[in-house]
């Protein structure tokens, strides 16, 4: 007779136990773990990528243009209202989005 069939009284092996656990983790790595591991490094590229004149969207939903970025302090200055001139600092990791890229006039 078969090892795949189980006689009565006999339990199963520990490998056959521990399969469905494993397939549970490789299902939990491919979409959940992995996915946030890519969003996370383009976000992160998004972040280093940054350029004065820039429109971004933070996660507040504020749109401006960049008008200064202080790598120091992981700090950027936007200017969200042309007519006021009104400038607000956010802190690098808000920036969620570029609207529109620098232009470069060259």
């Amino acid at each position: 007779m078969n090892n795949y069939f189980l006689e009565a009284g006999q339990s199963p092996g520990t490998l056959s136990m521990m399969f469905p656990f494993i397939m549970m983790i490789a299902i939990f790595y491919f979409f959940l773990i992995r996915p946030q591991q890519k969003q996370k490094k383009d976000h992160q590229n998004l972040i280093n990528n940054l350029k004065v004149n820039d429109k971004v969207v933070t996660s507040s939903g504020i749109i401006g243009k960049i008008m200064a970025i202080k790598d120091d302090k992981n700090i950027v200055i936007i200017r969200v209202d042309e007519a006021t001139n009104t400038k607000i600092e956010f802190q690098k990791h808000t920036i969620v989005g570029v609207i529109e890229k620098e232009e470069n006039n060259a």
